[in-house]
């Protein structure tokens, strides 16, 4: 089990440093940022964008691995998008995992001035993207016209560090999703069970989860590739929407946390955490808002 941390990108650079060093320090194997243009409660707040971040992180860093979690369509394109991971990879000396995401409908589905897509177009417009940005960074020049994006002798010179692409950690629940998951990652990602009007315990979230690795395990089986291939990684930790002291008073700290952030904030307790390799995960993170 390896276990990561997210460091969310709302502090001004010389309090974000030590908490990507302290990170590394006590021995996590991953760190991670939210890649939103605005993020719920805290849209008026301080925020900073999530690759200057993560190249800061990589600079400050030498063994951790980085990334996003997750970048989504919602404001990107994948054909400019490369760019900027192909330096991130370049500048982390080949740490950076990609997660990749659908996106939601918060504020990054409306904040450019449209409108906010339906849940399928979401869905398609995920498909589309990860299978454009696949072919950005694995062939040097690309053509693409597809339904929603276009590409026209998009370059990728030098390529990536890492090859023949970085890892993808690809975030999904359902069967098109999945199906994505299966054909282009490296990793899944899942929050779990989410929404619900009240927190699960560990073995009802458990059997959620264990719910959606049999979807990804299918996914798999479908295209012929060995399910165990894809890396599984549960996000774990309070929202910002939830109920702060009702969670505290049922789960205690499992492990050490970077510096400014609280163990209630930002901790899952024994149980859930030995629960995700139960059921087959190979990575839990940690999302700790300070």
């Amino acid at each position: 089990m390896r276990l990561g941390v997210v460091i969310l990108p709302e502090h001004p650079w010389p309090e974000a440093a030590p908490l990507w060093r302290a990170a590394e320090d006590m021995g996590f194997s991953h760190a991670w940022t939210y890649d939103h243009l605005a993020w719920r409660d805290l849209r008026d707040a301080p925020w900073f964008g999530a690759v200057p971040v993560l190249v800061a992180a990589a600079t400050v860093t030498t063994r951790i691995r980085l990334g996003p979690l997750v970048s989504s369509p919602n404001f990107r394109h994948p054909v400019s998008f490369a760019r900027e991971v192909l330096a991130l990879d370049d500048i982390s000396a080949g740490r950076l995992t990609l997660g990749i995401g659908a996106g939601g409908q918060g504020w990054d589905a409306t904040i450019l001035g449209g409108p906010a897509w339906s849940g399928d177009e979401r869905v398609a417009r995920f498909e589309e993207f990860v299978a454009l940005l696949d072919r950005v960074l694995v062939e040097r020049e690309v053509s693409f016209d597809g339904r929603y994006y276009r590409a026209e002798e998009a370059r990728s010179y030098p390529g990536c560090r890492q090859l023949p692409r970085v890892p993808f950690a690809l975030a999904a629940t359902g069967r098109r999703g999945m199906r994505t998951v299966a054909r282009f990652g490296q990793s899944w990602v899942t929050t779990g069970p989410r929404g619900g009007d009240r927190l699960l315990d560990a073995a009802a979230g458990a059997a959620v989860v264990a719910g959606q690795m049999a979807r990804l395990d299918a996914a798999c089986e479908t295209i012929g590739r060995p399910e165990r291939v894809v890396d599984r990684m549960v996000l774990a930790g309070p929202g910002l929407e939830q109920d702060w002291a009702r969670l505290s008073s049922s789960t205690t700290p499992s492990a050490p946390t970077p510096p400014s952030v609280s163990p209630t904030s930002s901790c899952t307790g024994p149980e859930p955490r030995i629960r995700t390799g139960e059921i087959g995960g190979t990575s839990s993170g940690w999302s700790a808002p300070s």
